[in-house]
Parts: C-alpha cells; structure tokens; sequence
C-alpha cells in the first residue's frame, strides 16, 4: 500500500509538472519574435526593426505607410492586450473580456455611445490619413496572428482576442479624453448644485479659479481671497450638519486632476543658440506603461533625398509618434484643463414638466447592447437630445443633457501623424489647426532656436455671452456649440526665451471667458518650474532635467511653519506631539522626510474641515443628494482663514480656529495610531510604488511578484515638478533639443514589454525611479528583424 501511495504521489506530482510546463510553454509562445526575417503582406519594400537594450524599437521603411504598418505590427506583437482594454474601455465593452464584475463600469461608459459616434464620423476621422490608418490597423492583426499563441492575458481570461478594425483606433485615442477629461463634468454640476444654497460671497470663495500660486503665460496671479465680512457672511447663522452627521460625504466620486509638465527655453537662453523643450506627462502607471518608445524612419515625400526621422512615444493602438522630436521640431503636452464640457436643463416631451410648458425637448433612445462573458448580454437606453445625452433625471421631470467635446464631430482625427514632418515651428503650429485630440497645452521648440505656446485640439465655440460654468436651459439663447481646432491663441518667441505649463491657467481676459475653466490646477508646480527658469540665464539638457526632477516642498514650508508656530503659542496634544516629529524641515518631499508626510496630512486635514464648513449649508439643504466639488483652489481662500481666524466664517463644529487646527491634527494622529513612532513614518512608506500589470490581481499569491515593478520608496508629490504616487506620476520624461536629439534625455517607467518573460519587461524603469539620465535617442541594437513583403 505505501508503495502503491507513492507512485499515486509522484504520478500527481508529474502531473502538475507537466500541467506546469504546458503553461510556461504556451506562455512563452506568446512572446514577441525579437530577431530573423518574417513576411508581412502589404508592404512596398522591407522593413527593418531594430531592438536596442531597452527594446526601444527603430523602424526603417520605404514610405509613411510601410513604416505605420511595421508599427502596428509592433504593438500588436507587444502590447495587444493592452490596446485591447483601451479600445474597450472607451466603447464600455470590458464585460465581453472580464464578465460581470466590469459591468457597472460599462453602464456609465456606453452612455456615451463612443463606438456607434466612431462608426458614423469614421470617413471625418480618417480624412487623408486612411491609407495609413489601414496600413497600421492590417499590421496590427498580422502582429496578432504572427505570435505562436494568443497573447498571455488572453490564456488567464479564457478568451480570445478579437481582431483589430479601423475603429478601433479612434476608440483609442477617445481613451485618452476619459483619462483626461471628466466625462460626467462632475465639478461643474456639483457646483451648480450647491450655487443656490450659499450666499452669493460664499459661493464666490468656492468658486474662485485662481490663487497667488498661479504662473500663468499671460497676465498675473490672482490674490489671496478678500474674505467677506460677517454682514455679508456668518456661518454661526448658516444652518450646518449636525454633529452625529457623517460630514462630506458624496454620492459620486470626484477624480483627481491628472497633471503633466512641460517647459522650453529658447536659444537666448543656451550656450550655442539652442531650444530645449522639457515634457513628463502625468498619467496613472501600469506595467507595461501605457508609451511606447520607437523612432521612424523613412524617406519624406515632400523634399527628395531627404527623410523622415522621428524618435519618441507612440500609443500602441494609434499610428505615428505621440510626443517627440524630428530633429527639425520637438513637440509635448500637458492637459489644458479648458472647459470642454456643459449642462443643459432640458424639459424632455412627454414628461411631467411639459404639462404646463409651451416648449418642450425632442428626445431620440438609443438601445446599446452590451455583451457579458459567462453571461446573458444586457440592453440599456441612452436618451440623447440636440444638446446631448441625459445623464441625469430630476424629480421634477426635467433633466440634464451633457454636451462633451468628445462627443461631437472634430473631437478627434489623425492629424498628429502630420504634425512630426514639421520642418520648423511655424509649420507645426499650422498643422496644429488639423490635429484633433483632447485638448491639450502644446509647447514646441525647433532647430532655429525658437519656441512657442497654443492649444492643440478642439475648442467649444460658445455664442458670446453664453455662460460656460453653469447649466443653461437649452432652448434659450445659448444653442448648441461647434468645435474648431483652429482658434488657438498662440505666445511665440516670448521676450523671456522661457514658457512653462502644469496644467494651470496659461491666459486671462477674452481668451480666459471664450476657453473657460475645467478646474485649473493649483499653480504651485507651474510656479516652481517658473521659479527655477528664472533663477539662471544658460541653460543645458541636464539643468531642465533637473528641475523635472525637483521634489522640493516649496508649497508647504508655510504650512510646517504654521505648524510649529501654532504648536509653541497654543500649546496642544496633538499638535505638540506632530509638532515635536516635524522638528526637522527637510524641504522635500523625499523618501526619508517624515515631517513633509506629517505637514502634509494636517494641510489636508485643516483643508477638509474648511470645505465642510464653506459648504454645510448647501450640505443641510440637499442632504445624501450633496457632493463635494472639487476645489483646486481652495488653498487661496484657507490660507487666509487661518491666519486671519475671522470668527464668522469659522465652521460651526469647533468653538475657535486652534480648535480646528488641533482637532486635525487629532485626526492626523489617528491615520498612525498602531504603526510605531512616529518620527519613523517617512514619505517613502506612504508613497511606495504600486506600479502593476492589469492582470497583477488575478494571480494569487505570486501576481505581485511577477506583475509588478520593484516596491520602490519615491520622491515627490503632486504640488511640485517632480509628480509622483504610487500609481500615478510622469509616465515619461524627455528633455530634447531638435538638431541635437544625441543629447537629449529620456525616462520611461513600467518598460517596454507587456510580457513578463521579455527582456524589455521593466526595462528602463530603475533609471526612471532613480532620475539617471537615460540617452534620448536609441542604442546599439540588440536584436534585427525584417519584415518583408
């Protein structure tokens, strides 16, 4: 018998052996083909790819459209799924991969119809670029089918990958509007929401679109908020919450602001005559990383003997080069934060607010059908009028319709491709009229020496007089408005030889009202980069590098001095024993600075407790219905309460200012209770990379391990240059001169790969957690592929 149970052991045994090896095997199948030759039918010529350490690929090709098709041959090979869940996650159709569990998420996606808007403006989005579209999307399904099994995702799921079509890739590109735009224009509505239950001066506060921490292009700060006086407003005779109320809780999530820098310098301000341009744009962070970095070569149609050459990030799913530079022009991005979205109170026909009105609003219901893995597809009406879809109902029959930028015909196309042929920084800004993407601050920089500013991708064009920040009944005098891609206001060649953008307000006056406020960021970043430009009159790649890399608290001295002043005159438990672990200013937000965690956490907490304050009528008044907006300005109106301490607009749950500011502290204390002392909670413990593939969860146990970049301590924040969390941050870096790309500077976290067996899985992600320098332009290649026809 012990004989027979050990044989029945070890044949189990070789069995899960086996059962093991079969998967690794199918796994590894599913690895890109790295080196050799390959055919790729539709090609004019050969093509070659050249992989460098980093697996920066280098394409070498006859024509634009060989070249784009050689691409999509690439992101196929690496990055499929990852283009997958793109594509999906703006058509709301993850359910057909992931089942139930991503239902919900579908629901608030497909209202917005993205894939039926794509199919009927394809032959608009396309326009000129529809050979080369075709020629990407045919390389994209020959990448898909030239791997020896299915991309590895795809094993874990159960599922197969459905092809690529020409759709698809504007749905990617609409991808980025919902990473960079609120696509239920939440602020907005939130405020308009609360408008009517403050008095006017304390809504004003609310509201304000600006602070002494601005660094705007044109025109100046605004100041410090001018506090109303207690006739105009006194919270101890506002009605307020009671104290049992759960305080500032929402129906609906606000999301974060998604930043990103970018910074030039002109040739005034370099050694030889040079520009640089500086670019990190903030997104969240995976692994893989959503860019990947290629360089593009090919012959240029328009000047014989010349080529095309273009380095920099591409976006798997989408043809061309994203952000770079052509040796002629460099070119990057930070999100504009223009209002690009507004309500319209709409009376829908057939409803009970019609009864008594004379004029009611045509609404069209669209079913949506969407397909659930492992179950029956669910169906949901979109109602849709002139103005937009209704995304809300109220219960006295009327209704919000949205009108979003990404809705409307403009909203995207294929015009960037163009944009990297650029001989020279007029001409980029000409074809910046043409490209169409979400709206975003474009900062270009060429080979002359010269630099420039303007808005890349379509702007609402309101009638004049038509309020941008509030919902508006639809059939009055404000219709529904157009895009266009070619009203930009434009700065070039600034006096200074220096521009700068973090996604704070650029301009002010008539560009400011017709462009509108999306929730521009606190300028503190803006300002420190501003800051840095001017401390110097030369500059080199390695200076603007450095100051991407800037993780100094310039923002928050004030408030640790605040801190220690507060805790020496009032003495108090908590804040003396804050107080006490903050003794040492750092000035940074480094790894090792417990003070900057503290300091940090009670700004947060005292900000907390004024919002609910400012806000605690309209809180009483709509109850589970309230949401918080966001507020990124409110430090220009806090700043001045606590250190003016105006009786009447202390918020009623505390009987003075140092109760307030003792009582967060008291909360601040709480969030440690249990973790040790507290001079050893460092920033780096808080701020831990988290930097994982999709799929990281799926795997129990050993996902982490095997899906996820290192658990790395990281510097910095989100009020200074240097943005980081542990999931979100600059998802690249570059700073480059066009002519002399040899010594620009490159940093991509997450790698190249998304397979984890792939030597560019990670690759290249140590260097951006360090801040080493990494060469802008490839290295020796690696590895040699060529596609033949």
């Amino acid at each position: 018998m012990t004989r027979w149970l050990k044989r029945i052991a070890m044949l189990l045994l070789a069995m899960v052996l086996l059962g093991l090896l079969a998967a690794w095997w199918q796994v590894r199948a599913s690895l890109p083909v790295l080196d050799g030759e390959i055919a790729l039918p539709g090609l004019s010529a050969p093509v070659s790819i050249q992989r460098d350490a980093l697996g920066t690929a280098t394409i070498e090709a006859g024509n634009e459209a060989d070249a784009m098709r050689a691409l999509g041959y690439l992101h196929a090979q690496e990055r499929y799924f990852e283009m997958d869940l793109l594509r999906r996650s703006a058509a709301g159709e993850l359910s057909e991969l992931f089942g139930s569990r991503a239902l919900e998420a579908d629901r608030a996606i497909r209202i917005h119809r993205m894939r039926a808007r794509v199919e009927r403006e394809l032959e608009n989005i396309a326009g000129g670029e529809r050979a080369v579209l075709r020629a990407y999307v045919d390389g994209v399904n020959a990448g898909l089918a030239g791997l020896d099994s299915r991309p590895w995702p795809y094993l874990l799921l159960r599922q197969a990958p459905r092809s690529w079509a020409l759709e698809d890739s504007p749905l990617v590109s609409l991808a980025m509007y919902f990473d960079l735009q609120d696509e239920r224009n939440r602020r907005e509505l939130a405020l308009w929401e609360i408008e009517p239950h403050l008095p006017a001066e304390l809504f004003r506060l609310l509201a304000r679109n600006g602070s002494p921490w601005d660094a705007p292009l044109a025109d100046r700060a605004r100041p410090e908020a001018e506090l109303p006086t207690a006739e105009q407003v006194d919270l101890r005779r506002l009605p307020a919450p009671e104290a049992t109320a759960a305080p500032g809780q929402t129906r609906r999530a606000i999301p974060p602001e998604v930043g990103s820098n970018s910074f030039a310098v002109s040739g005034a301000r370099t050694r030889d005559g040079r520009a640089i341009l500086a670019d990190d744009m903030h997104l969240g962070l995976r692994a893989p990383n959503i860019w990947f970095r290629a360089r593009l070569r090919y012959p240029d149609p328009d000047s014989p003997g010349q080529r095309i050459d273009i380095n920099g990030f591409t976006l798997p799913g989408v043809p061309g080069v994203v952000v770079g530079s052509n040796g002629h022009v460099a070119w990057g991005f930070t999100n504009s934060y223009i209002d690009t979205a507004d309500w319209a109170l709409v009376r829908p026909c057939g409803s009970r607010a019609t009864a008594a009105a004379s004029v009611c609003t045509p609404v069209r219901t669209m079913r949506e059908t969407i397909a659930v893995a492992g179950a029956q597809s669910v169906s949901i009406d979109v109602a849709e009028t002139a103005w937009g879809p209704i995304l809300h109902r109220r219960p006295d029959g009327n209704a919000l319709a949205l009108r979003w930028a990404a809705h409307l015909p403009g909203a995207i196309n294929f015009g960037l491709i163009d944009f990297g042929k650029s001989t020279d920084i007029k001409q980029a800004l000409s074809r910046a009229d043409r490209a169409a993407i979400p709206t975003q601050n474009l900062l270009v920089a060429d080979a002359s020496g010269r630099i420039a500013w303007r808005w890349l991708g379509p702007i609402p064009q309101r009638r004049a007089g038509c309020r941008a920040d509030r919902p508006q009944p639809v059939a009055g005098d404000c219709p529904p408005w157009p895009l266009a891609s070619d009203r930009s206001p434009a700065i070039l060649e600034p006096a200074s030889g220096r521009l700068w953008t973090a996604n704070n307000r650029i301009v002010d006056g008539p560009a400011l009202v017709a462009a509108g406020d999306g929730g521009y960021a606190l300028g503190a970043r803006a300002r420190q980069i501003r800051d840095s430009l001017f401390l110097r009159e030369e500059f080199s790649e390695e200076d603007l590098l450095a100051i991407q890399l800037d993780d100094r608290a310039v923002f928050l001295r004030r408030w640790w001095e605040l801190m220690r002043e507060q805790a020496g005159n009032h003495p108090t438990p908590a804040l003396g024993e804050l107080s006490g672990a903050s003794a040492t200013w750092q000035g940074r937000a480094s790894e090792d600075s417990t003070s900057y965690r503290l300091v940090r956490a009670w700004r947060q907490a005292v900000l907390d407790r004024i919002a609910k304050g400012l806000t605690a009528p309209a809180r009483v008044a709509l109850g589970e219905d309230f949401d918080m907006p966001r507020l990124p300005h409110l430090e220009g109106v806090a700043w001045p309460l606590v250190t003016q301490r105006p009786a009447h607009l202390l918020p009623r749950a505390f009987a003075s200012w140092d109760a307030l500011l003792e009582d967060a502290a008291a909360e601040t204390l709480g969030h440690f209770q249990g973790q040790g002392p507290l001079a050893q909670r460092t920033w780096g413990e808080r701020n831990t990379a988290a930097i994982c593939h999709p799929l990281a969860g799926a795997i129990p146990v050993l996902g982490k391990r095997l899906l996820c970049m290192p658990p790395d301590a990281l510097s910095g924040d989100l009020d200074m240059p240097k943005v980081v969390g542990p999931d979100m941050g600059a998802s690249q870096r570059m700073v480059v001169s066009p002519g002399h790309e040899a010594d620009g500077i490159i940093h991509m976290p997450g790698g190249q790969s998304g397979h984890p067996m792939s030597p560019f899985w990670g690759a290249g992600h140590d260097d951006w957690v360090q801040g080493r320098p990494t060469p802008f332009l490839p290295g020796e290649a690696r590895h040699a592929l060529t596609l033949t026809p």
